[in-house]
């Protein structure tokens, strides 16, 4: 889409934050057209009314709104909720330590990870459509009374209700195989260049092009998801005595998921880019033939002539889901071992104990088998009719997902009491430290200011508690890999009411009774997740508050699992890069202004810019995460390397506006809270300012209330912001002669 392009000596290109906010919103104005992109994710500058367009003359105000990349309709933020866990393993290979040599481990680990979650889901869904519809429910006149949507099973052979049930499971994988395949459509006309500006491991963010890889791991995905679903088909034919073609359709599902867990293993294989067309071809084919096999594995099943077992779950069910269980907690296991070995020891220098991959990927693998469990938990709800809680647990599902509840629970209450005791004795430092603050912000405050240094004082100390988030994270990741390795317990066939009355005195119908409460937990977060993915894009306020965390997730490539949300960063940065290129190229300087997640996408974009295009850019960013928590999460990727060649790159023209009030952004180099020396040896201590929240605790005689207290709200049109704009401004207008031409 094109626009009026209104020359100017600078240009101030905006970028929001995680809010979504409008362009208007992040121009401060009213008037304004589109001048590049498109719906998705544009550029805005006011309508040509007057010659100038921001408070600072000479400078001309652009926008660039990427809101609504991330974001889609209900019907794909419903089914994004449910692919939770999905995305938070993909971003857990990310969080990697800064040191190289655990990288092809943790992403070995996370991927087969991945895969589990991928069998855990199929599983699932066989355990609804398999295990309790078609070899309990129609098997029982009291669960087929009434329903005759389903009636018309009963009576039927159990080969032909297994066969035709078998497409349940068999459409949700083809389902969300072809929802897979729709995002990176529509961001197939904004692949980067070829060229490679920048050797850190943040700068190929713009070089990103995941698509290749991503096919791969779909086909393997799908090619796993198709063989769950004949192990599951198989064992239950074997139980009663195995054929001979029993036993060869088994083996060839085996030597199936044998593969697809290698491939997993050969990062340097399967990350290669577009030119293995032969992986490609070896991908695809796994694909088909675990397609074919599910067709005669259903054939089979339908026409052979051998008894089923009379047991009354579905044969070799149990040790199925149980086996996956154990598969991750062995692997959750070995991806800490790596993580400690690998680890950098230098205090101070590994964040989260670098274990920040485990404890993702602890707490995707925790909320995907509370899914399943849920799924399962509530179908035998549904079809016991009102059955009582304790016999509806001791005949429903498999006891493993009744260990996986009470894990789950169990996880959730541990790290709200560690929570708790975190709050409880790091509030009388927190307090110390703001009412220092205040002190020195507000020196001789009068008296009738008392309640409002008392609400500054809280918002400080409420604002330093996201450092305590790090050892709680590291708390439930840990609590959350003790459930899983628990539901193994199921294999021993015991209900964990019966072992906790043994071991732990507590009465067996409390624990039944906490199980069921669990389950009811688990579906009011899933409730509340949904609710929450809806309104989060429908509502501003409300998606700044839940916004961060699903902007932060999908900023990385699907590089474990590929029905994960897709990556807005794959268009976004390619975009501002070339937008920035085309208006240095017409003359213009580019002055850079990221709030929050914003100053993300600037940073990797900064680090795309060819030489001669960031001789002409400065960078002014507020409320930014880079440091706080970026650098905590992802330390490979951005850590004091990365952010030094950023500033490198724009001539250190680059100021960080940041808050004591604010939860999210913080300093990127120095926290220091005295104005900076005007002359420095080292340049990166004169980038971060520090700005005095609220800007007075007196009401103005002009108002009728005191000034507010911002946190990691925007301020743009706050005099600091001004001010760090006039500077920088100042700065791009020192340089000499016209910009070098492109190499």
């Amino acid at each position: 889409m094109s626009g009026p392009d209104v020359s100017g000596d600078v240009v101030e290109l905006r970028v929001h934050g995680v809010s979504g906010a409008g362009p208007d919103q992040v121009l401060d104005l009213r008037q304004i057209t589109q001048v590049a992109g498109d719906r998705s994710g544009g550029f805005y500058r006011q309508r040509p009314r007057r010659t100038h367009t921001s408070a600072v003359r000479g400078v001309t105000l652009e926008a660039y709104r990427w809101g609504d990349l991330p974001s889609g309709t209900v019907a794909r933020t419903l089914a994004l909720v449910i692919l939770l866990p999905f995305m938070l393993v993909n971003v857990a290979i990310w969080m990697r330590p800064a040191n190289s040599g655990s990288e092809a481990m943790v992403k070995s680990l996370c991927r087969v990870l991945a895969l589990t979650l991928t069998a855990l889901y199929v599983l699932a869904i066989c355990g609804v459509a398999l295990d309790l519809v078609g070899w309990k429910c129609t098997a029982s006149p009291r669960c087929l009374t009434g329903r005759s949507w389903l009636s018309w099973l009963g009576g039927q052979p159990v080969g032909l209700r297994l066969a035709v049930l078998a497409l349940v499971p068999a459409a949700a994988i083809g389902l969300v195989w072809r929802f897979s395949n729709r995002p990176g459509r529509a961001f197939d006309a904004f692949r980067a260049p070829d060229r490679e500006v920048c050797e850190l491991p943040l700068g190929a963010v713009g070089q990103w092009d995941a698509e290749p890889l991503v096919g791969r791991l779909r086909s393997i995905h799908v090619a796993a998801a198709f063989a769950t679903l004949n192990l599951t088909l198989l064992l239950a034919r074997a139980a009663a005595g195995a054929t001979v073609i029993t036993i060869a359709l088994a083996v060839v599902t085996a030597v199936i998921l044998a593969a697809c867990v290698a491939l997993l293993c050969t990062p340097p294989l399967i990350d290669r880019g577009t030119t293995n067309h032969r992986l490609d071809r070896v991908t695809s084919t796994l694909r088909t033939i675990a397609v074919v096999l599910t067709v005669l594995v259903v054939v089979h099943v339908l026409a052979s002539p051998q008894p089923w077992s009379g047991r009354r779950g579905l044969p070799g069910y149990d040790t199925t889901l149980a086996g996956v269980f154990v598969a991750q907690t062995t692997l959750l296991a070995a991806l800490g071992v790596v993580l400690l070995w690998r680890r950098d020891r230098r205090p101070g220098v590994t964040p989260m104990f670098g274990l920040g991959a485990l404890v993702i990927a602890a707490t995707g693998v925790s909320l995907g088998v509370a899914y399943s469990a849920e799924l399962v938990y509530r179908a035998a709800d549904f079809l016991d009719r009102d059955l009582p809680t304790g016999a509806g647990i001791a005949t429903g599902p498999p006891r493993a997902y009744t260990w996986a509840i009470f894990g789950f629970l169990r996880a959730v209450l541990l790290t709200l009491v560690v929570a708790g005791l975190l709050v409880l004795m790091s509030r009388r430092g927190r307090q110390r430290a703001a009412a220092a603050i205040v002190a020195h912000d507000y020196p001789n405050p009068p008296a009738e200011a008392g309640p409002r240094l008392r609400q500054v004082r809280t918002a400080i100390a409420r604002a330093r508690f996201t450092e305590k988030l790090v050892p709680l994270a590291v708390a439930y990741g840990c609590f959350a890999g003790l459930g899983t390795a628990t539901t193994t317990v199921g294999l021993l066939g015991r209900f964990p009411s019966d072992v906790v009355e043994r071991f732990a005195g507590l009465p067996a119908n409390a624990v039944t009774f906490g199980i069921a409460f669990g389950s009811w937990v688990i579906a009011a977060i899933i409730l509340g997740l949904i609710i929450g993915g809806v309104f989060a894009y429908r509502t501003v306020p409300f998606r700044r508050h839940v916004g961060v965390l699903w902007d932060l997730g999908t900023f990385w490539p699907r590089s474990a699992h590929p029905f994960a949300p897709p990556c807005y960063s794959e268009r976004a940065v390619p975009e501002l890069t070339r937008r920035i290129t085309y208006l240095v190229g017409r003359g213009n300087a580019v002055l850079l202004t990221g709030h929050s997640h914003g100053s993300v996408l600037l940073a990797a974009t900064v680090l795309r810019l060819p030489p001669h295009v960031g001789n002409r850019v400065a960078l002014l960013t507020h409320g930014s995460p880079l440091r706080r928590l970026y650098a905590r999460l992802f330390p490979a990727y951005v850590n004091d390397a990365a952010l030094r060649e950023i500033g490198h790159r724009v001539g250190w023209r680059w100021v960080n506006l940041w808050r004591d009030t604010d939860p999210v952004g913080g300093w990127v180099f120095s926290a220091h809270r005295s104005p900076a020396p005007s002359t420095v040896a080292d340049p990166a201590d004169a980038v971060d300012r520090r700005q005095r929240d609220p800007c007075d605790v007196v009401t103005p005689p002009s108002d009728s209330v005191p000034p507010p207290i911002e946190g990691h709200w925007p301020g743009e049109s706050d005099e600091p912001f001004t001010q760090a704009v006039r500077e920088l401004v100042r700065r791009l207008s020192e340089r000499t002669g016209p910009p070098a031409p492109p190499t």
